[in-house]
């Protein structure tokens, strides 16, 4: 939600921060199969794709 927000409001690097933080709980909380972490992953990516950074963005697509 948080990560939403600052990507909604132009702050990628700290909507970078927010994912990663919802991701590092949720690869504690959930098995390794869950759908929910490719969520996680992809909103990464997204934001890097977002900030032109193609490459970091394609590491989290994959």
């Amino acid at each position: 939600m948080l990560g939403l927000m600052k990507l909604n409001q132009g702050e990628y690097q700290q909507a970078v921060t927010f994912y990663e933080k919802s991701l590092e709980i949720s690869q504690k909380t959930l098995s390794p199969d869950d759908p929910e972490l490719a969520t996680s992953y992809n909103n990464i990516g997204g934001v890097y794709d977002n900030m032109g950074e193609y490459s970091k963005a394609l590491e989290y697509y994959e």
